[in-house]
């Protein structure tokens, strides 16, 4: 029997699908699951009330504004008056506080202390970071905390970065956290303008929200299915991204050497909401794909690429970020310029982007990396001398199998845009080139023992030449990816990853630590890696299930863990944060669930620029979902994706909805459900597919426009 359904309103239709899980209104179902604040002005939830210790009265005004809250403090034995407020999730921009006044036991006013952090567990006496910690010399303002003198007179203190009283009494200025300390005590480095005597009145507190606002009304694109946890996974992905999307301000952003005139002022995507606050190009190639399939704004990305080609060296190298004056010498970062690049093109239609830095494009694959390639292996050989070059700065030397699978992907991706745009002896030079690195990364690097790639370099104090026995996380997921081997060899490569790293919070980035025993490498989780792995099992046939278990090990420790919501710069041994109150607990590189469920369980990705042809392959198979629906924004219009798969007394049956831009078309892979000889029909007509596709789908080519796909036994 066949499915009866009709389209959500999306769609233009009313939506008739049983198992909505209560929805009232398909269009707007899924606003519910949005994290960021309603305003620019944020409100703090509650109080931690085991951390109000000494002379607090009416901790909770400062929630619920029932009239003041006073911390007092009349002699040194006393304890001192402490309160942590708490914003109930990850929160980024300016505080402010509002005083009623204040009174003096002694000389100097009286002095608060404040010290944020994104979790409870390194909310100590100092922040868990300020910009400060990174800054020398005049820059370095604070150590750890930010201090007020306050005023006898009703006032607003805003935290604004800069000192009261010369290089006394200073403050950091923004900040990314969930927790605030605010306590009565002053710095003896700021006598005699302060005291820790006395007492204050604060009759208000509020976050003047600094970053994107990705209120309901903002997304362009949406996501939703019958596992709610991953629902909630997605937009917690892009409120991440959200936090680090803001102004490029030099007193906001990354100290060391970061300030870049050619930023100033703009909006820019950064790495982190609290550190590094400096946009790398490698974060955005997770980071812009979550920012395009959920809204409207490209600005930031495009800003970020623009920027970095202007500084691009003579030899074709391109720098990471402003980080050093542009300096920061990483080996990957340009394949990962060149990659995002593509990206910006194929989702966002912006040709004349790649016309623009096209000629940046070439120097990078046919001048930079081609200086490195080892003549006898065939692949791109690091120096040692180069130092760490890559995103985790690992002093990785030799063939190394992530840079050159890399390699290959960044090849073979610009191949498929030069020939859009025309470029013909560019595809074909890269597309050639590219095939021969991955068959020469097979020959060279592919350890037969236990069917997966070496790392590629020598171990430490090895000999130049030889290879480690040691395998990493990155080359083989992007080998895979890149298509560097077969389906077979990608399955061996998927089933020794799970069996050899698999924690209770993700998969590990190395099978050992042997190249730096005291970091436990085996025990370190990437999120930013591990998209690109996931992906690989998504893309794998057979291996389906492991992605949505590793997505629920990975996404579902962060969430579960402090402070919740936003998705972690890395994980440590055991599911800490893997370098302390340092790490970034909001870091846009990890938000990759993002692209994973948009791009695979609805499966919908662009072919050509601004996804003028596009195809619609989703993996309903595999995990327990039993419905998706979104939608996916495109210049000439959205493309809707909404699917149902239940067991009924006649059969199985299976109903795939979509909708197109009228002047697009592309290729849709039904899937064929597990089913032998699926009846397969096409608006209700039985329809001819192509069988010559993958195990488990179909497929055919469509035009743009609505259509529904129904399958069944």
């Amino acid at each position: 029997m066949i499915l009866n359904i009709l389209f959500a309103s999306w769609l233009g239709l009313e939506l008739s699908i049983g198992v909505q899980a209560g929805a009232t209104d398909a269009a707007t179902s899924w606003h519910k699951f949005v994290r960021s604040p309603s305003s620019h002005t944020v409100k703090p939830l509650g109080i931690i009330p085991e951390s109000t210790v000494g002379n607090v009265s009416n901790a909770n005004g400062l929630v619920d504004g029932g009239g003041p809250t006073v911390l007092s403090r009349n002699n040194g034995d006393d304890l001192l008056p402490t309160v942590v407020v708490d914003f109930g999730q990850n929160v980024v921009g300016v505080l402010s506080l509002e005083f009623s006044g204040s009174q003096n036991t002694s000389t100097g006013l009286p002095g608060l202390r404040l010290a944020f952090s994104e979790t409870m567990e390194y909310l100590r006496d100092r922040s868990d970071f300020t910009r400060s910690d990174n800054a020398s010399g005049n820059e370095k303002l604070i150590n750890g905390t930010d201090q007020v003198a306050v005023k006898n007179n009703n006032y607003t203190w805003t935290d604004l970065h800069g000192c009261e009283n010369d290089k006394k009494v200073c403050s950091d200025g923004l900040h990314g956290f969930r927790y605030v300390k605010i306590w009565l005590e002053a710095l003896a480095s700021d006598a005699p303008y302060t005291s820790s005597l006395g007492s204050v009145s604060i009759s208000g507190l509020n976050l003047e929200w600094s970053a994107y606002l990705g209120t309901p009304d903002t997304f362009t694109g949406w996501f939703e299915c019958s596992d709610e946890e991953f629902t909630q996974w997605w937009y917690d992905g892009v409120y991440t991204v959200d936090m680090g999307t803001d102004m490029f301000l030099a007193n906001e952003t990354e100290p060391r050497g970061a300030s870049s005139p050619t930023l100033e002022g703009k909006q820019v995507l950064f790495d982190g909401a609290k550190r590094d606050r400096d946009p790398y190009v490698g974060d955005l190639a997770v980071a812009a794909l979550t920012s395009y399939l959920s809204h409207d704004f490209t600005e930031s990305t495009r800003n970020v690429l623009e920027d970095l080609a202007l500084h691009q060296r003579a030899d074709g190298w391109i720098p990471p970020a402003s980080i050093n004056n542009y300096t920061l010498p990483l080996f990957d970062y340009p394949l990962w310029w060149v990659i995002c690049s593509v990206d910006f093109v194929m989702y966002t239609g912006n040709v004349s982007y790649a016309n623009t830095y096209w000629s940046t494009l070439v120097s990078v694959l046919d001048d930079y990396y081609p200086s490195h390639i080892d003549n006898a292996t065939g692949l791109l050989d690091k120096n040692a001398e180069m130092g760490y070059g890559d995103y985790a700065f690992l002093p990785r030397s030799g063939p190394i199998t992530y840079y050159n699978a890399l390699y290959v992907h960044a090849l073979s991706y610009t191949s498929q845009l030069a020939t859009s745009l025309g470029y013909r002896e560019d595809a074909d030079r890269w597309s050639s080139r590219a095939a021969a690195v991955g068959v020469a990364l097979l020959s060279h690097n592919f350890d037969k023992t236990v069917g997966a790639f070496y790392d590629g370099g020598p171990c430490p104090g090895g000999t130049a030449g030889t290879l480690c026995d040691v395998h990493a996380q990155d080359g083989n997921a992007i080998a895979i990816l890149a298509g560097v081997t077969d389906d077979e060899t990608s399955a061996e490569i998927l089933d020794y990853w799970q069996n050899a790293t698999s924690q209770a919070y993700g998969n590990a980035f190395y099978d050992s630590s042997i190249l730096s025993p005291g970091d436990q490498f085996n025990g370190r989780v990437y999120a930013f890696i591990s998209y690109f792995e996931i992906a690989a099992r998504f893309a794998t046939p057979g291996k389906a299930t492991s992605a949505f278990d590793e997505i629920r090990r990975l996404y579902g420790w962060m969430a579960g863990h402090d402070p919740q919501i936003t998705m972690w710069e890395g994980i440590g041994p055991n599911g800490t944060a893997y370098e302390g109150a340092f790490t970034s607990m909001a870091h846009g590189w990890s938000t990759g669930i993002v692209p994973l469920l948009t791009g695979y369980v609805l499966g919908v990705k662009p072919l050509t620029p601004g996804f003028e042809t596009w195809e619609i392959r989703p993996v309903v198979d595999g995990g327990d979902l039993t419905w998706a629906k979104g939608e996916v924004p495109t210049p000439q219009g959205k493309i809707g994706v909404s699917w149902e798969r239940k067991d009924t007394p006649s059969g199985l049956e299976f109903v795939l909805g979509i909708e197109a831009p009228d002047e697009s078309y592309g290729v849709v892979y039904i899937p064929t459900v597990g089913l032998d000889n699926p009846k397969i029909k096409l608006d209700g007509e039985a329809v001819t597919v192509s069988l010559n596709e993958p195990a488990g789908c179909a497929s055919v080519t469509v035009a743009g426009g609505k259509h529904i796909f129904t399958v069944e036994s």
